[in-house]
């Protein structure tokens, strides 16, 4: 078993970008963060002896299956609350939310940049993870392994189950249709 070193380090690596491609994949924080943080255990449990050069594939093929299973349980859960639901009297909403719990926490070199670049930036950044957010599941999943976690094709196939020529269609609509979203925006590309 690999020492817990370079799986750490690993970890600390992926966990922001594997969190943002979970919250993409099911727009709920407290979602996203459990199912990083199973993948995260998963991984750890099952192949932390495995050379460190086959930790990245198999966390995004890890994650990404349990991206598939979070859809699944969520269509049965959903099913059987709405024919639950008639049976169960409503309850208020008894759910306090933290406000700490929905702070971003912004990089150290963004604060250094002037402020009308982070005003900037920032704005862009929310252009498109509004137009990621919108695209399908199968061309979000190719985007955000091929350009955010800049897998090859190769492995983005192999991290989604499909060919690599399925990676290749699915990227190119998604770029295709985020330039044209971004271009209605008045974004210059």
């Amino acid at each position: 078993m690999a020492s817990p070193d370079p799986l750490s380090a690993f970890f600390a690596e992926v966990e922001r970008r594997a969190y943002r491609q979970a919250w993409f994949a099911v727009q709920d924080e407290d979602t996203a963060l459990d199912l990083v943080q199973d993948a995260m255990l998963r991984l750890a449990e099952r192949y932390a002896d495995r050379p460190a050069e086959e930790w990245p594939l198999l966390f995004q093929r890890i994650l990404q299956n349990a991206i598939r299973d979070h859809y699944r349980r969520s269509k049965v859960r959903s099913m059987w609350t709405t024919l639950l639901s008639a049976l169960s009297p409503s309850r208020g909403d008894e759910d306090e939310v933290d406000p700490l719990d929905t702070l971003a926490v912004e990089a150290a070199s963004e604060a250094l940049q002037p402020p009308h670049v982070q005003a900037e930036r920032k704005q862009t950044l929310a252009l498109i993870e509004d137009c990621v957010a919108r695209l399908p599941l199968r061309q979000r999943q190719a985007f955000l392994l091929r350009y955010m976690e800049e897998l090859d094709v190769a492995a983005t196939a192999a991290a989604m189950g499909c060919s690599e020529g399925s990676v290749k269609t699915h990227c190119s609509r998604a770029c295709h249709t985020l330039a044209q979203w971004l271009r209605d925006k008045g974004v210059e590309l």
